[in-house]
Formats: structure tokens, sequence, C-alpha cells
């Protein structure tokens, strides 16, 4: 087993602002460490799911309250979806980088 890093794919569209394409900016965080190092996120299993909810895949693991993105699904089970916190965990359990302070 490995820990799941679960991200929205950027690019979708949220029916309250017509017209206009999105990405979520803490998934695009996340994307942008995996990308800066990307030998180090061998290890880990990134999913990238679409945005509308019911996020079936999330919610099959984790249960419907439990549905917001960045999330990391740790592989001894339990999970973290603060962004900070996964960022600490990807350093922890993952050997990136620590973030600058």
């Amino acid at each position: 087993m490995t820990d799941t890093l679960f991200l929205l794919a950027p690019g979708f569209k949220d029916p309250d602002y017509p017209g206009k394409t999105f990405y979520c900016w803490h998934c695009a965080l996340m994307e942008g460490v995996l990308a800066s190092c990307p030998a180090l996120g061998a290890g880990l299993n990134v999913r990238r799911i679409a945005w509308p909810i019911p996020r079936r895949e999330v919610v099959n693991l984790l249960g419907e309250d439990n549905q917001s993105l960045p999330v990391l699904v740790l592989s001894e089970g339990g999970f973290i979806n603060d962004k900070d916190a996964i960022l600490t965990a990807l350093t922890e359990r993952h050997g990136f980088p620590h973030p600058h302070p």
C-alpha cells in the first residue's frame, strides 16, 4: 500500500460562475511540488479527479463529509485534508524538500 494524493483535475467549470474555467489553487500548489521533484513522487499514488460532487472515488474511501480536495489518504488509514499538513506529510513520508517558511 502507498499513500494516495487526490487532486482536482484543472480546467473545470462551476455552474455558479457561467463562462469561466477554473483550477483549484491548493491542488495546483501540490502539482507544482510534485513536478519540481518528480523522482520523489514515484512512491506516491496521485489521482486527479473531476470537480463535480459527489466525488465517488473519495466518498468510497472517506465518506460523504470528506470530499474536499486536495486530500492525502494515508496507506495505514486516515487522511490529511489541510494543504500545509499535506506538504508536511510529503516531506516526512516521501522525502520532498521542506517548504521555506
